[in-house]
């Protein structure tokens, strides 16, 4: 391993914490992907967001924090809210997927999912899950967790049961505070998961198979546009339309959502 990527790796390592220590460690990572929005929706700025999904032109949001979590479908054009489901006062909302007819939402610290109907967003049944609940997507077929470490773990849909794991990590170095998901299938036919991490502006591109990150999308662009300033205020919603071929990001209590087109490979 050269010097340089000795150097990147050990920033990477420190990521959980500090924002900064990676911003800094990835300032010559050739991997890395600036990101320019092509337009701005407007957004509920009391939106907690934990979790974002795109599906046959319906927009979903998972919001969390006590007392004010709920599924909902939105307008991306107005903001507005359509459809919601409130969660209880007891629990804490975190990230969201849609596979088939269902749509599936964490908690944070209750050990539990939640299984709701695509169209009607009435709850339809409900399983435990080990650990914390962070983040969420799927391929398709399986269920993709985080849970705040340096691991994505897949479950089975029906049953909530852990089918396997992998080891998210960087040039051998373990990369954690994973936390919104998005699974992508690219326009060039390959898969990627896509994974927020936590206070910082970058998002970690995953390879499903390997758990290895290889390469990063930066938005801190959409940071500064956003005007926000609360470190709680994080990057935290990632919504890919494969049809449009465009990313929507926002982030917790931010005032808008960007779209972004998907980023060409550098030459």
């Amino acid at each position: 391993m050269t010097r340089k990527l000795a150097v990147l790796a050990c920033g990477v390592a420190l990521l959980a914490g500090s924002g900064l220590v990676l911003s800094a460690a990835l300032s010559d990572d050739p991997t890395v992907v600036k990101l320019s929005p092509t337009k701005r929706y407007p957004h509920d700025p009391r939106a907690f967001t934990q979790g974002f999904a795109w599906h046959d032109g319906v927009f979903y949001e998972g919001t969390g924090r006590y007392g004010t979590s709920l599924l909902r479908t939105v307008d991306l054009e107005t903001g507005r809210t359509g459809e919601f489901r409130k969660l209880d006062d007891r629990l804490f909302g975190e990230g969201i997927c849609v596979l088939g007819d269902e749509i599936f939402q964490l908690t944070w610290q209750s050990g539990v999912a939640f299984v709701y109907d695509r169209e009607t967003l009435t709850a339809k049944r409900r399983f435990r899950i080990a650990g914390e609940g962070w983040g969420l997507t799927t391929d398709g077929e399986r269920l993709i967790l985080s849970d705040g470490t340096a691991k994505l773990r897949f479950l089975d849909p029906a049953t909530g049961r852990e089918t396997g794991s992998v080891r998210v990590a960087r040039l051998g170095r373990p990369v954690s505070q994973l936390n919104e998901l998005e699974w992508v299938r690219r326009p060039d036919g390959g898969a990627e998961v896509l994974a927020n991490v936590w206070y910082t502006p970058h998002i970690a591109r995953i390879d499903p198979t390997t758990g290895e990150v290889t390469g990063w999308l930066d938005a801190s662009e959409l940071v500064r546009l956003s005007g926000v300033t609360d470190r709680e205020q994080a990057l935290n919603g990632i919504a890919w339309d494969r049809d449009g071929e465009r990313l929507l990001l926002t982030g917790k209590l931010w005032p808008a959502v960007y779209e972004v087109p998907w980023p060409a490979p550098k030459e």
